[in-house]
């Protein structure tokens, strides 16, 4: 079973809400264990036009998936919870990414692991440190130095 941290986001359609659903259904992939999960927080949005705030977490859970497979999933759950892939950063029902997939480091048209841009992201840095303050990504860096170097944009611990 190897160790994983997916970042969950959703500012549409009662985003806490939302993300309670996609917790539940992260406990039922197959041949993985939701272990936890972090304080929900509000967040500022990025991306383009007005949009509402965000609700993010992170959860950690065991999987004997394949990256690719536990992607596969998690874009199952997206789908049954309305997610519209239209705008890049646009508004969401729900945004799940893998962002640690263990010590797994990949670079592949649907799946980079460690996410690319998780480094740029409070919204992701400071429930990750809830779960793994001491963490090491297999990149080298530990997760201290990049909470250290990452954009304070506006988050709210809910």
């Amino acid at each position: 079973m190897e160790r994983v941290f997916i970042g969950l986001g959703s500012n549409l359609a009662e985003p806490q809400k939302q993300l309670r659903g996609a917790l539940k259904a992260i406990e039922e992939i197959p041949h993985s264990r939701l272990l936890r999960c972090s304080s929900f927080y509000h967040s500022a949005p990025i991306g383009p036009g007005e949009q509402p705030d965000y609700v993010n977490a992170v959860a950690e859970l065991e999987s004997a998936l394949q990256p690719i497979e536990l992607l596969n999933q998690l874009q199952s759950i997206e789908l049954a919870h309305g997610r519209e892939r239209s705008v890049r950063w646009g508004a969401r029902t729900l945004d799940l990414d893998i962002l640690l997939f263990d010590e797994f480091q990949l670079d592949e048209a649907r799946l980079q692991v460690p996410h690319p841009r998780m480094a740029e992201r409070n919204f992701v840095l400071l429930p990750l440190a809830e779960l793994a303050p001491n963490l090491q990504l297999p990149t080298g860096e530990s997760l201290q130095q990049l909470l250290q170097n990452c954009p304070q944009n506006r988050l709210e611990k809910i």
